[in-house]
């Protein structure tokens, strides 16, 4: 199994859009929220590490081995 690397929150919201039907509904200061009609999740711009990015895609309810099938 592969491990998560950290990831910039750029990269992060243009994966969760295109490979995960999440699209961006508002941006606030350095945080974009995304949603894909039931799942609300806030993503901040800049570099994101593995734990908030574990916790990111646990909310997204995307599993690890799926996010990094689509990287």
């Amino acid at each position: 199994m592969s491990k998560l690397s950290p990831i910039h929150g750029k990269e992060l919201v243009k994966i969760l859009s295109n490979q995960f039907n999440f699209h961006p509904i508002r941006q606030k200061g350095s945080h974009v929220t995304l949603t894909n009609g039931t799942i609300y999740v806030t993503v901040p711009l800049k570099e994101i590490r593995i734990g908030l990015l574990g916790t990111i895609l646990q909310d997204c309810g995307i599993t690890r081995e799926e996010f990094l099938k689509q990287t």
